[in-house]
């Protein structure tokens, strides 16, 4: 799966310091995005944006808490002053804490809810109200399947979060819809990456993908060109929806 090259558009990647942000970033760049490589950690950034183009001319590092929305504000004024406009916003940052539900504190549910479900509404008013006023623009939320059958391997803040991001989903698709903006989620399920097999004990892991339909863990790359496909202008008909990449674990 793949989109034509999109020379010229401008995307912006929270959390793209490392995991599937990074991963994302670089299948933008790859199809000719110039990139806003955001993350908490500068650092990250600075390394993952380098890795994309070290001339800085078609890759940009940019310190972003998620959590603010001057942060997101700030963000979106240097996009366009480097490069003139924006067209898409990936929100991917995220918190994962693995935690029985009792044993979860009221700090710790506020600090994931904070990050995953607050980040992404602030993501979305602040793009969103920008790509409005331009008449075009495409948001990609990340979801999770946790988010739709209340998570087996995550905590109880971290499914309640990817559920409500599927709810600010539908409600900024249908707020923004008439002017030219596109809202749209996808609900991976586990993905071959760090934060899955750190998740997952090494001595189960064989049995843990005996219990998927597919036998098997999800590629990430995968899901970063489903991205593009939603990044993309030719994408305008498909807004609200989630799309799960899951391998059977949720049926609708």
């Amino acid at each position: 799966m793949s989109s034509a090259n999109q020379s010229g558009r401008v995307a912006l990647v929270t959390g793209a310091g490392n995991g599937l942000g990074a991963i994302i970033a670089a299948a933008l760049h790859a199809a000719g995005y110039r990139v806003g490589v955001a993350d908490i950690d500068e650092v990250a950034a600075k390394t993952v944006a380098a890795k994309l183009d070290t001339s800085g001319s078609s890759a940009l590092a940019l310190k972003l808490d998620v959590r603010s929305k001057p942060d997101f504000e700030a963000a979106l004024a240097v996009l366009i002053g480097k490069w003139g406009s924006v067209q898409v916003l990936v929100n991917n940052a995220a918190m994962t804490v693995v935690r029985p539900v009792m044993e979860i504190s009221p700090e710790e549910f506020d600090a994931v809810v904070a990050v995953n479900l607050r980040g992404t509404f602030l993501g979305c008013q602040v793009f969103g109200a920008y790509f409005g006023k331009q008449g075009h623009g495409r948001i990609v939320n990340l979801a999770s399947l946790a988010g739709q059958n209340g998570g087996t391997a995550t905590g109880a803040h971290y499914a309640a979060s990817k559920g409500g991001i599927l709810t600010l989903t539908k409600v900024f698709a249908r707020d923004l819809g008439k002017s030219g903006v596109t809202v749209n989620a996808i609900a991976p399920g586990p993905l071959d990456l760090p934060i899955v097999h750190k998740t997952v004990p090494a001595e189960r892991f064989a049995e843990f993908k005996a219990g998927i339909p597919v036998g098997d863990i999800g590629d990430p790359k995968f899901v970063a060109q489903l991205v593009l496909q939603l990044a993309s202008p030719e994408s305008g008909f498909v807004s609200g929806a989630t799309w799960d990449v899951n391998g059977g674990l949720f049926m609708r």
